[in-house]
């Protein structure tokens, strides 16, 4: 009797997940994996966007794994609509790779986990767990990528603008003659991307832009 109810016990408190993917390998290969974790429980699967957002709704689970890129509504709208109707759900974006401000729009979308589809099935299993406490979890195989990217999303559209401008030569003046704003206004803006990007000159601001792709 006492090991029947350490049992239910244990059902009641796993963490529940839900997979959300446009591949059904991916999809069960995840399922057989979580499968053998005693204390994380399948409840879902969805195969697009809209099923992720409608499922989640009526099964409520504590974690959703969240394949990005699926046909209509992407992972990170996905979220954002779930996350609308049910806060507490936590939810961990899964990529088969690294995209610019990724990690920017996800933590909009209220998104608490980034993994890699190549990542090992432990990483997996320890990012579910540390979403469903609370904490952010970002792959270590992510991490240098996002973190590059999360810079670039530091800039504004015009910032950004202003920079290629000066990669390209133009002077403060030139600038301000093509985009019709004033000198002061260009100089408060190239004061912006230096702080924003850590960089003491305009052409340090330039080469950090140029290394991480922010621009062209």
């Amino acid at each position: 009797m006492q090991t029947t109810t350490n049992a239910s016990q244990s059902v009641a408190d796993a963490i529940t997940c839900m997979i959300a993917d446009d591949h059904e390998v991916v999809r069960e290969g995840l399922r057989l994996a979580l499968s053998r974790v005693p204390n994380i429980r399948v409840v879902g699967e969805a195969s697009d966007g809209e099923s992720a957002v409608a499922m989640a709704q009526r099964r409520r689970p504590d974690v959703i794994v969240m394949d990005l890129r699926m046909g209509g509504i992407d992972g990170i709208e996905a979220a954002r609509q779930i996350r609308k109707t049910n806060p507490a759900c936590r939810i961990v974006i899964f990529t088969g790779q690294p995209e610019r401000n990724l990690l920017t729009r996800g933590r909009d979308a209220g998104c608490a986990g980034y993994l890699l589809k190549e990542a090992p099935h432990t990483t997996i299993i320890r990012a579910i767990e540390r979403v469903s406490g609370g904490d952010e979890f970002i792959d270590p195989a992510l991490a240098p990528a996002l973190a590059s990217s999360e810079r670039e999303g530091l800039l504004t559209n015009r910032e950004r603008e202003i920079l290629q401008l000066l990669a390209n030569g133009m002077s403060n003046n030139d600038v301000a003659t093509k985009l019709f704003i004033s000198q002061e206004t260009v100089k408060s803006h190239v004061r912006h991307i230096l702080a924003k990007l850590e960089a003491d000159t305009r052409t340090q601001a330039v080469a950090i832009a140029l290394r991480e792709a922010i621009i062209d």
